[in-house]
């Protein structure tokens, strides 16, 4: 295994770990906040979100991976000095538009909370404006650190954004809950307090990766730079970046786009057949519930494709075929062996993780955690396609090719709109139409973008590696969840969170060993250190 090959795995492990656990951190603060603020609460705080992530997304998703690919591509040709130019260039364009974006939504908070259907969310949106600033000030420190292929301080900023939301957002939410006059108004306010303290963390995040890019600014004085290369200018760079960023986030903006309209779209849709508080908290559930559990998985799809982007860049910048093809095929198998036990496992647990998390808040009614389930059961399985998705989607980044999945995305979320509408209009229907739409739009995304990969980087797709090994290993799985669900009993294992961990933590051995006896795991994948531990020849 080639030091190139530790760095990519160790890459992914790192930020995804970190993923995870922020993941995690983000379920458990929504657990007391959803306890807090309610349902309806929970409606409001989520219908912020959508408009958010797009405009963030337009202004910061391009940039960073610009950022990261340009700064690879010059310390791969000892380029020192105009990866400091990039980095600098980069900064400043992501500095002006956080600023404009966050003055944009200070100054239409009232209108895009009419558009939701809830007005009351006015002063949520005002309260998370802030942080459109500091993450896009923040995603420069980040792109140029990865573009090193340093993901620690990306990884710790991570982690001090969620912190930062159990210490500041959730006493905030409890106190301005606490300060309405009305049940609507003390929902409002608590999901105002949140977001404040989301802003709050947000800056905390940003001053650490001030002081990582400065302290570690002294590595890069100890690299030999090519005098023979000759020193842009910034009106070069900025016309590179845009020329890279314009495709990729234009890419990006496609889910958080349908992600906002569904915010639009789904409540208003139900408001016709069924009252207004019913169709809020519909959707909250589905929005403040479900999402957050299926963004748990899906932080190491994001690892994979933030490192897959500049390790593929490096490849492209060496001409090197071989690691270009060997880097690609680890990303897309990594997919598979996280995507698919992740995806079944979910989905076969979804109403006992739901009903131990939020039950016992005393928030939520059965009937609504059965809800919450059925909708969990069949948004799980958008986490296999997802995780494909963003591993394509960073390997055809990395080959120059950024325009590909921006279209394929675009088709798919142009069919998810259209069974949105066509599903959420049927009463007996309603937001179960939502995760089904889903599905569509990422096989739709998946399908073409495994091709072009396959074109543009040479590998040849294999069945067995991708599918058979991790889906046989992931049977294996299903098969003893299935029979602990049915020896425990349901009902026991919905009240009880020791037992449900019990069977998470079987069914991922069960899946670990498995992966092992039918070869979905390689040797090399495995840290020395584990190998050692584990007595693996």
């Amino acid at each position: 295994m080639t030091q190139k090959q530790r760095s990519l795995i160790g890459g992914i492990s790192l930020l995804g770990l970190a993923g995870i656990i922020c993941k995690v951190v983000g379920v458990l603060y929504r657990i007391p906040l959803a306890g807090s603020i309610g349902p309806a609460g929970m409606g409001i705080y989520q219908q912020v979100f959508p408009s958010y992530n797009l405009m963030l997304t337009v202004t910061s998703a391009g940039i960073p991976v610009a950022i990261s690919r340009m700064i690879a591509s010059c310390l791969a040709r000892n380029d020192v000095r105009n990866a400091r130019r990039v980095f600098r260039a980069s900064a400043a364009i992501l500095t002006v538009l956080g600023l404009i974006m966050s003055l944009i939504m200070l100054t239409l908070s009232h209108q895009l909370s009419r558009a939701a259907g809830t007005p009351e969310a006015a002063m949520s949106f005002m309260s998370i404006a802030p942080s459109l600033f500091l993450v896009c000030t923040m995603s420069a420190f980040r792109g140029e650190l990865q573009g090193r292929r340093q993901m620690a301080p990306t990884a710790i900023s991570q982690l001090i954004e969620q912190v930062g939301k159990v210490f500041i957002a959730l006493p905030l939410a409890t106190y301005m809950y606490n300060t309405g006059t009305s049940y609507m108004d003390s929902c409002a306010r608590g999901a105002a307090g949140a977001l404040i303290g989301t802003s709050c963390a947000e800056a905390c995040a940003l001053l650490f990766m001030i002081a990582c890019h400065f302290l570690s600014g002294r590595e890069l004085n100890t690299l030999t730079q090519d005098e023979s290369i000759a020193v842009r200018s910034y009106k070069s760079i900025c016309r590179d970046v845009v020329v890279i960023a314009i495709p990729i986030s234009i890419g990006a903006c496609i889910v958080p786009f349908a992600n906002t309209i569904d915010s639009y779209m789904l409540v208003n849709i139900m408001k016709g057949y069924m009252p207004d508080g019913d169709a809020l908290i519909r959707y909250g559930v589905y929005s403040g519930l479900v999402l957050p559990l299926i963004n748990v998985p899906t932080a190491l799809a994001m690892a994979m494709s933030i490192n897959l982007v500049p390790t593929i860049a490096t490849g492209v910048a060496l001409n090197d075929r071989d690691h270009i093809r060997r880097e690609s095929a680890t990303g897309l198998r990594f997919a598979s062996l996280i995507g698919l036990p992740c995806s079944v496992g979910m989905s076969m647990l979804a109403e006992p993780i739901l009903a131990v998390l939020y039950l016992g808040s005393g928030r939520y009614t059965p009937e609504q955690i059965h809800l919450g389930g059925e909708l969990l059961t069949f948004s799980a399985l958008t986490i296999i396609l997802f995780t494909q998705v963003q591993a394509t989607s960073g390997i055809l980044q990395g080959l120059k090719k950024q325009r590909i999945p921006m279209y394929t995305l675009l088709v798919g979320v142009v069919m998810k709109i259209a069974l949105n509408y066509t599903l959420v209009r049927i009463p007996g229907f309603d937001i179960h139409g939502a995760p089904l739409a889903s599905l569509l739009c990422y096989t739709v995304s998946m399908v073409p973008n495994l091709y072009y990969v396959s074109k543009y980087s040479g590998l040849k797709l294999s069945a067995q590696e991708l599918l058979l090994r991790p889906g046989l290993a992931t049977a294996v799985m299903a098969l003893a969840v299935w029979g602990m669900k049915k020896l425990i009993g349901f009902d026991r294992l919905c009240h009880s969170l020791p037992l449900l961990l019990f069977v998470i933590a079987a069914g991922a051995c069960v899946y670990l060993v498995s992966a092992g006896l039918t070869h979905a795991v390689h040797r090399e994948d495995i840290p020395a250190r584990v190998r050692k531990l584990l007595r693996i020849p």
